[in-house]
């Protein structure tokens, strides 16, 4: 039985995905599931992360958002029993590869998937979900009638972003990064507010929302990516199509929340200064932030359910990549890790 890890190279600028031979598993231990995977979906592997929370390992599994079929049930466990489909993410400090045949994985991490959701569909949607679930509800309190902005919408996190602001019924505002995107955000049902073209780099982001919302601003964003410095002082490789900080400052409402995915924001005194006048925040939307708080498990159990049952409704309509089998995963992870994919790549079992 294979599984596919990553190793660093000891320069630490390049990371290698390799497969390895494994053991059986040991028989079940109390609380923990053994489950036969169906479907993996890939994420980026933040290494960094894992170099501060001291958990760099020389070889460490990879992919983790997984869907599959329990074949064992410790004596503890109480939510399932063989046989019943699940889907889940795997914690941080798993010893298991997502990109197995077989993994062990705790009761807590996992909820039943629903009969008409796909293997492909509940893998590649339950991290997104959570994403989405956690910028929107838990950091930036959304609700109906709300304006917001979401950056890059038609990526796959994007999608789902979208998505669930309009099923709590805001207002979207979305950037497009190419013609392809602007076209493909054009199609949402029910329509987007606003699709702001910036592919070719004219475009204000600040003027198009303050002109949408009659010169309030938004009561919420949701960045991508933010330009921290001017263009000028920047290297070439970051000229990217993202919002300088100003921007998005200007943009906010009063009393809007601005939830970045930037984990180095660096905010001036007068940034700071002038989201003190508009009783604006900022929220950091960490990605494992419900894997490092134990005692939040009982709201992570829901988020996933809920995510589930949006999925089975058809509320999320999650932007896929054909899926791929498992001898193909190693050079699609080397696509993801570098950020070049657009489509959310599942491995199909």
């Amino acid at each position: 039985m294979k599984g596919l890890y990553f190793q660093q190279t000891s320069t630490n600028e390049e990371t290698m995905f390799v497969f390895q031979e494994r053991e059986n598993l040991p028989v079940t231990e109390d609380y923990f599931v053994k489950l036969q995977v169906k479907a993996c979906a890939l994420s980026q592997i933040n290494t960094k992360l894992l170099a501060e929370m001291k958990m760099e390992k020389d070889f460490f599994p990879v992919g983790r958002e997984v869907a599959g079929v329990v074949l064992d049930v410790g004596s503890k466990v109480s939510f399932f029993q063989p046989d019943d489909e699940v889907v889940g993410i795997l914690p941080l400090d798993s010893e298991d590869p997502g990109l197995c045949e077989v993994v062990r994985v705790h009761e807590h991490y996992l909820v039943h998937k629903p009969e008409k959701v796909t293997w492909t569909e509940a893998a590649g949607t339950i991290r997104d979900g959570v994403r989405a679930y956690t910028a929107l509800h838990y950091l930036s309190h959304l609700s109906s009638g709300k304006s917001v902005l979401i950056m890059d919408g038609a990526s796959a996190f994007g999608t789902i972003a979208i998505q669930l602001a309009h099923h709590r019924g805001a207002r979207v505002i979305s950037t497009a990064c190419s013609l392809e995107d602007k076209q493909y955000l054009e199609r949402f049902r029910p329509p987007i507010a606003r699709v702001i073209d910036i592919s070719a780099g004219k475009v204000h982001i600040a003027e198009s929302c303050l002109e949408e919302t009659g010169g309030l601003g938004v009561d919420i964003v949701l960045d991508a990516g933010v330009r921290l410095y001017n263009k000028d002082d920047e290297a070439p490789v970051k000229l990217q199509l993202l919002p300088h900080k100003h921007d998005i400052i200007t943009l906010l409402g009063v009393g809007g929340h601005w939830v970045t995915t930037e984990e180095n924001l660096q905010l001036d005194p007068p940034d700071s200064h002038c989201l003190f006048l508009k009783g604006a925040t900022v929220a950091f939307l960490n990605d494992e932030v419900w894997n490092l708080s134990n005692i939040q498990q009982g709201k992570y159990l829901c988020i996933l359910k809920d995510v589930m049952e949006k999925l089975s409704a058809g509320v999320f309509r999650p932007q896929l990549d054909e899926p791929i089998p498992l001898y193909e995963a190693k050079v699609s992870m080397e696509v993801v890790q570098k950020n070049q994919g657009r489509k959310k790549q599942v491995v199909l079992f």
